[in-house]
């Protein structure tokens, strides 16, 4: 399943209650709380560049990563729209090869949930190594096992416009820590009254902090915070979405 394919063009309209304006006021307060400065970022899982834009409003050198091509073009269409030159390139992030090495990685909405399969996490996280310069960030959220356990549930979800409408049947398997979504979209066809539907899977997988800690010292990562969602609060039990701040270890 490539992610988001039918979604594309519809994922802003969707998705406008998520505050990007703050979530990059806060990119750059973990910044600055940190002492750092970072000239160059790689944005990956940028979708269609709500945050990869802004940032490169601020005068960083900016890089977005998708591994959907449809995402993608979206989010070119709108940086030329915005006035701003930004390199994207479509590639999985588990296979990250670009010819970066950057003072930042961000990892944004819940990108590295989709991570399920077996030690794709820790591979992951070595690739984002490589891409980084010395004493580099990697900065990302996950969403928790009690946000998919608790609010999601086995739940169903929908959201209409005038032009457009989704259907999302959640469902979260205990065991194997594994989120379903099933999405059903219907977009109305151009000149036309009709609409046209299109379906999709989306799988999610929880990790504990610990996990992530583990994966993150394999791959020479130190574990620097992790606060509750966008906050500067300490995460908790009931966290729904983690905020990882990790920087690579100083090699001696």
């Amino acid at each position: 399943m490539e992610a988001y394919k039918g979604f594309a063009t519809l994922y802003d309209v969707f998705m406008e209650e998520i505050d990007y304006p703050a979530w990059v006021g806060y990119i750059i307060d973990s910044w600055k709380r940190l002492g750092k400065n970072p000239e160059s970022v790689i944005d990956l899982g940028c979708g269609t560049g709500n945050i990869t834009i802004p940032l490169a409003k601020t005068g960083c050198s900016v890089v977005g990563v998708d591994i959907s091509q449809e995402m993608l073009a979206e989010a070119q269409r709108k940086a030329i729209s915005e006035g701003v030159s930004i390199p994207f390139f479509c590639q999985d992030m588990v296979e990250l090869d670009l010819p970066y090495q950057v003072d930042c990685v961000l990892s944004l909405c819940d990108s590295l949930n989709y991570l399920t399969e077996e030690g794709e996490l820790s591979i992951a996280f070595s690739s984002i190594r490589k891409h980084l310069n010395p004493q580099g960030l990697f900065l990302f959220d996950m969403n928790t096992e009690y946000k998919f356990k608790e609010v999601l549930g086995d739940k169903t979800y929908a959201a209409m416009t005038e032009d457009a409408a989704y259907f999302w049947e959640n469902s979260f398997d205990e065991e194997e820590r594994i989120n379903e979504y099933y999405v059903s979209f219907f977009m109305k066809q151009k000149n036309k009254e009709t609409y046209e539907r299109i379906e999709e899977y989306h799988y999610e997988k929880a990790f504990s902090v610990e996990e992530v800690e583990g994966y993150l010292k394999e791959n020479g990562f130190a574990l620097l915070n992790v606060y509750d969602g966008y906050s500067f609060e300490r995460a908790k039990g009931d966290s729904q979405r983690y905020f990882f701040v990790a920087q690579l270890k100083e090699e001696k």
